[in-house]
């Protein structure tokens, strides 16, 4: 749904299938790279490439944009990333919508699956994802709902 707008209950559809939560962890790389040469440039912009390992099995691309303050460590960011490969051994592709806040150096991050953009065995995903960051390494939490018809698949 588009900011201003909304919907009636017979605008949305709604599923009557069955769903199943799990959780997926791994590991992922992820090159950052300015799209501007101008370091200064507002919003700024970055594209992502990711590579995943574990649950999530593939790759990812995506563009992010950021912004700082004047206040030392507070900032933001909002990034789109689709991702292709299998989770859990289920192929498809799916889109994650990031938004990371920093306050004063307390960052709060925000990643969720964006509804309807599953395909193929991962039509009718949701979920959020939480990014681990230790010593470097990336790590991710993955909480995810699939149509139990997909369990199995």
């Amino acid at each position: 749904m588009l900011c201003g707008q909304s919907s009636s209950p017979s605008q949305t559809p709604v599923s009557k299938e069955n769903t199943v939560t799990a959780h997926a962890t791994g590991t992922f790389e992820v090159k950052v790279t300015p799209l501007t040469a101008d370091k200064n440039a507002f919003p700024g912009r970055l594209s992502i490439e990711k590579t995943w390992h574990g649950g999530l099995e593939g790759t990812s691309t995506g563009e992010m944009m950021t912004a700082q303050t004047d206040v030392k460590d507070s900032g933001v960011y909002v990034a789109l990333e689709k991702f292709t490969g299998t989770l859990d051994g289920k192929k498809g592709t799916f889109l994650l919508h990031h938004t990371g806040i920093m306050t004063r150096g307390t960052p709060h991050l925000a990643i969720a699956v964006v509804p309807d953009s599953g395909t193929g065995q991962l039509t009718g995903i949701s979920g959020t994802l939480n990014i681990l960051i230790s010593e470097g390494k990336h790590s991710y939490d993955f909480e995810y709902t699939l149509p139990e018809s997909h369990q199995g698949n």
